[in-house]
């Protein structure tokens, strides 16, 4: 079933082992990608540049607007729960993991 290493014969033993040679990567000159950077605040609420981008969304979930805005996804979700307060996103649907909202008309 299991042990340990096979026994090798005379013969094997005899021949000298090749040492394993390391592949070599090829060095360019071009930069890593650069890190992006989050954000970590959140968007005004009462701007109406930010409500008229919302509203051309067509599924409004944190990761949407984590994505759009370019913040984490916490802020994402408190912002969205900031909105439904002030009556501007009604919630819609969703389990532990994800909400969707949609724009109410004002």
């Amino acid at each position: 079933m299991g042990g340990g290493k096979k026994k090798q014969s005379i013969k094997q033993m005899t021949k000298p082992k090749a040492p394993k040679e390391p592949k070599h990567k090829e060095k360019t000159d071009a930069q890593p990608a650069a890190k992006k950077t989050i954000k970590l605040t959140v968007p005004d609420v009462n701007n109406k540049k930010v409500l008229s981008e919302l509203k051309g969304l067509k599924v409004l979930t944190p990761s949407v607007v984590a994505s759009r805005y370019n913040i984490r996804l916490s802020l994402a979700n408190a912002f969205l729960k900031e909105l439904e307060k002030r009556k501007m996103v009604e919630y819609v649907s969703g389990g532990k993991n994800l909400k969707i909202y949609k724009m109410l008309q004002a």
